[in-house]
């Protein structure tokens, strides 16, 4: 069973949980930039947290459904129908076999996961089906979706629909063709307003920059670019001066890692970061922040507000908590 790409999107590509603890080989993690919207869109369609979903980013793409499926778009925002039928959001929704799935440009937030019941069946490179474009390896060929592409399902996943979904009958509404539930999963990343408020703690370097520069990087408002990309999102606002950073040793870097290039303005690393890196790390983001930050377009807004490790640890125990909550609530819908 395959999907066909009628038209590909801004940047499509298959994403999963990521290919983790390889940096020490110089391999980066990918994975979704959304790790929460991809993991709701997954048990929304009865899937595992394993399976791969499609991450649409800006612009989505439109699909041809060659056999019934279940899917579900969970994350930003996008304009989506199938068959001319408004697609819903945060649901389970039913497809018949030849159905057209378009989706358009986000409203709100920048990236959405599809998931479909059994997940995208591309083979796995280094334990992982997420794309690295850079390298050109995992995902559909190491690439974006390109028109005419045919992306593989699991081999039961007409099957799994058919099997998966009266099991939601009682809740079941029916718009036209398109059969999906009355109620639906919680948006826990998109920003609800700019600009968005994310907790750091002090980087490894923070002390090497002036007193006017750490203020600064605490107060201004900064604003993401347009040359931000999976790697990370390059940030606009003051210039922050470093100059007793010298000559710096490249370093490990992390998701959230807050680094200072030569020109002053801040890169925050984000899913494709780089295994290392030598620029000086003003600050860390906190994980719990990481997923409302991707949902950020150009042009979006945030804040930093100081927090210590010990505040970063219990606002990920939080966060976890809200997201395994919500994940019981939906496999109970399946009667797991």
């Amino acid at each position: 069973m395959s999907v066909r790409v009628l038209k590909p999107g801004l940047l499509t590509t298959v994403q999963d949980r990521g290919r983790h603890g390889l940096q020490h080989l110089g391999i980066v993690p990918c994975g979704a930039m959304d790790p929460v919207a991809h993991a709701l869109a997954n048990a929304l369609v009865g899937n595992g947290g394993e399976e791969a979903t499609l991450e649409l980013t800006l612009i989505g793409p439109e699909l041809l459904f060659e056999q019934q499926a279940l899917v579900a778009l969970c994350g930003a925002e996008l304009a989506a129908s199938a068959d001319g039928e408004p697609l819903p959001h945060d649901r389970p929704v039913w497809l018949r076999a030849g159905t057209r799935l378009r989706t358009g440009r986000a409203a709100r937030g920048s990236r959405a996961y599809l998931a479909i019941a059994g997940g995208i069946a591309v083979e796995p490179v280094l334990g992982s089906r997420s794309t690295y474009a850079p390298a050109r390896f995992g995902g559909l060929h190491g690439r974006a979706l390109r028109s005419g592409d045919e992306l593989p399902l699991d081999p039961l996943a007409a099957e799994l629909a058919a099997e998966r979904y009266p099991r939601l009958a009682e809740h079941a509404a029916r718009r036209g063709a398109l059969r999906s539930v009355r109620w639906s999963a919680p948006s826990m990343t998109l920003p609800e307003r700019e600009p968005i408020v994310v907790h750091a703690m002090e980087g490894r370097h923070f002390g090497l920059f002036d007193p006017a520069a750490q203020r600064a990087f605490f107060e201004a408002t900064w604003r993401v670019t347009p040359e931000s990309n999976r790697m990370g999102f390059r940030l606009s606002g003051p210039t922050l001066a470093a100059a007793g950073a010298g000559e710096i040793l490249s370093g490990p870097t992390c998701l959230g890692t807050v680094q200072v290039p030569a020109n002053g303005l801040p890169i925050a690393l984000m899913a494709d970061h780089q295994t290392t890196g030598g620029y000086p790390k003003i600050a860390e983001i906190a994980a719990a922040e990481v997923a409302r930050v991707a949902q950020l377009a150009p042009g979006g807004t945030l804040r930093f507000a100081r927090c210590t490790l010990e505040e970063a640890l219990a606002l990920r125990r939080a966060a976890r908590a809200r997201l395994e909550a919500a994940l019981r609530a939906l496999a109970w819908e399946y009667g797991r």
